[in-house]
């Protein structure tokens, strides 16, 4: 399937590789890029798609090609299921065969925001003579989503209850399912979208909005997909990953990236970390971690900071970049002010530039 509403400059296009029917976006150069130019692949998070990144690509330079895929389960890809067990390789392997089909001009500069910054991280792990600069957009803690209490990943529980598919809002996943472009109620998409995806004070164009939720509405759902199976557990809050679906894709029980500082020297690609410093869904104090609901008092029975504090997301993804700057590595640490979850849609000009300097070598 391929849309016919996307921006001036950005070509909507379906592609069958030997894993995935994948629909992608596609800007500037359509061989490959000149040699001015470079190629980069824009890797989009949970409960979203390629449209989040649509805006960025209609105003690359032409001489940069672009591509930005929807993952698994998401946007106009595909939605086979997820093998959680394998953490985020689903998703890194769909990438690979897109790549290699596309015959795209590696190395590549690879940027991935939220989960998508997983996936990125993964990829290098798996392949990193494959990219020349790895762009992380508010990303995914290399140990994950949930469960884990201190800046080495450490579980709160053996058997990581607190994380994964369980931990999803059902109310949330039902307005996914019956595609609610409605305002109501606290945890409609649309609400979700302007809540939490930005700083609170951030103010959607209409039109933008608009593709912007059908984006997230076009989210797979169910056990296989979005947010996952569960299991029962005896530990607080009683529930514990399943073995498929995204959100137990980013279990720390089957989500581990650290490797990413055992990337050989000589191919460790530089990594630029973005964020906003008013990030609600990835931060040390995350309003979808349960540790941070428990200490708010919004769920019953918290074991207490002891057991299962928030989970120290920046802080953990800083640790690792250091680690992997200690190991012949490099990383700068990028915070635009007054900033949520999406630095790409609220302060659009900043991030470009940015990005534009890792395009420009």
């Amino acid at each position: 399937m391929t849309r016919d509403d996307t921006l001036a400059g950005v070509d909507s296009r379906t592609v069958d590789t030997d894993r995935l029917e994948t629909h992608y976006l596609e800007s500037g150069g359509s061989g490959r890029a000149d040699e001015d130019g470079r190629t980069i692949v824009f890797l989009h998070g949970n409960v979203s798609s390629s449209r989040f990144f649509e805006d960025v690509m209609a105003e690359l330079p032409a001489r940069h090609r672009a591509i930005a895929p929807d993952l698994r389960g998401y946007g106009d890809s595909e939605p086979k299921p997820v093998d959680a067990t394998n953490g985020l390789g689903d998703f890194e392997g769909d990438i690979r065969a897109l790549v290699t089909e596309l015959d795209l001009e590696r190395p590549l500069v690879l940027a991935g925001w939220s989960n998508g910054g997983g996936v990125a991280m993964r990829y290098a792990i798996d392949h990193p003579g494959d990219v020349a600069e790895l762009v992380l957009v508010n990303p995914l803690s290399p140990y994950g989503f949930g469960g884990t209490k201190d800046t080495a990943g450490t579980p709160c529980f053996d058997d990581y209850a607190g994380s994964g598919g369980g931990i999803g809002n059902d109310a949330f996943v039902a307005g996914l399912a019956d595609r609610d472009r409605s305002e109501e109620g606290e945890t409609s998409p649309r609400k979700v979208l302007r809540t939490y995806y930005v700083d609170p004070t951030h103010e959607f164009d209409d039109d933008r909005e608009e593709s912007y939720l059908t984006g997230m509405l076009d989210t797979a759902t169910g056990e296989e997909n979005y947010p996952g199976s569960s299991k029962l557990s005896d530990n607080w809050p009683g529930i514990a990953p399943g073995e498929t679906g995204v959100n137990n894709a980013v279990s720390p029980k089957y989500c581990d990236l650290e490797a990413i500082t055992d990337i050989d020297p000589d191919d460790k690609p530089p990594v630029l970390w973005i964020r906003g410093d008013s990030d609600q869904i990835v931060s040390n104090a995350s309003l979808f971690d349960l540790g941070t609901l428990g200490r708010m008092g919004e769920l019953r029975d918290w074991p207490g900071e002891d057991v299962f504090p928030p989970q120290p997301m920046v802080d953990q993804t800083r640790a690792v970049l250091e680690t992997y700057a200690d190991r012949g590595g490099a990383f700068e640490e990028v915070v635009f002010g007054n900033t949520g979850h999406t630095p790409h849609l609220e302060v659009p000009g900043d991030f470009r530039d940015r990005l534009e300097s890792v395009l420009r070598g």
